[in-house]
């Protein structure tokens, strides 16, 4: 009786291990696009990785218009867009899938003794109708508006959340996330927008309308400045396996504790 109950037992460990097997995934996967999030899909694909030892995971952080464009031509398996995809990029063959809520904190230098300002001052402030800290309750010093290059999902967010599309006065339209963080630390004028799931101590996230933005305040809405982070991928053209099964892992419920440890705001 025990010896049929021991080879029941290695044949159950052989069955598990088998299916095991077979459920690991192998290959690669492929992500190209948006810098603000590179904590999320970073975090995600290291996660996947450590589960998956026979899958490599790779993250091109080119903007959200380059990653769009990316998985378009089919240079990646999934785009990642730190805005909603556009109609006409919907239309040309693009489906967008919302993986998380990421604030967009308005940062300044921890010198700065300015806390808060509101959406109206934020604007005026960008495009040029405040020049000064002093107007706003800080230093006298003239402010340096620092923003990301055109096609940025973060500028895009920005600037159709406080209406200055097409209007702000940048000083500097840098090319990633950490290079506006790096450029506000070592500059005690500097304004600049960058994601919340980015934001370290080297900078100040100031609250905006008297609201500080953290997990809570935007997932409830109450902190305004937010956009989408999301999955852009060929409407008609399946996914491979293993990118699919990517894909399904870090939109399940599953991911969610990763993507609150790196910062953002699961949807699932």
């Amino acid at each position: 009786m025990k010896k049929l109950a021991s080879l029941l037992l290695a044949a159950a460990v052989a069955a598990a291990s088998l299916f095991s097997c077979s459920e690991s995934a192998s290959g690669s996967v492929s992500t190209d696009g948006s810098t603000s999030m590179s904590s999320v899909i970073g975090a995600l694909g290291e996660a996947f990785e450590n589960d998956n030892p026979g899958v490599t995971f790779t993250y091109n952080p080119t903007g959200s218009g380059s990653g769009i464009t990316a998985v378009s031509e089919g240079r990646c398996d999934i785009g990642l867009s730190s805005r909603a995809l556009k109609d006409e990029e919907t239309a040309s063959g693009l489906t967008g899938t919302v993986l998380a809520l990421d604030g967009i904190a308005i940062i300044v230098n921890n010198e700065n003794p300015v806390s808060d300002l509101d959406t109206d001052t934020i604007a005026k402030i960008y495009t040029g109708e405040i020049t000064n800290w002093s107007e706003v309750g800080g230093n006298d010093g003239e402010i340096v508006l620092i923003g990301r290059e055109a096609g940025s999902g973060t500028r895009d967010g920005f600037e159709s959340i406080t209406g200055t599309e097409g209007a702000c006065q940048y000083r500097q339209e840098l090319t990633s996330t950490g290079d506006v963080i790096t450029t506000v630390s070592t500059n005690p004028n500097a304004i600049g927008y960058a994601s919340l799931a980015s934001v370290k101590d080297t900078v100040k996230a100031l609250t905006v309308n008297r609201v500080a933005p953290t997990e809570e305040t935007v997932k409830d809405g109450s902190y305004v400045i937010q956009r989408p982070f999301v999955l852009v991928t060929k409407t008609d053209t399946a996914l491979s396996e293993t990118a699919q099964k990517f894909f399904d892992y870090i939109t399940s419920a599953d991911a969610s504790a990763i993507i609150s440890g790196a910062g953002a705001v699961p949807v699932n």
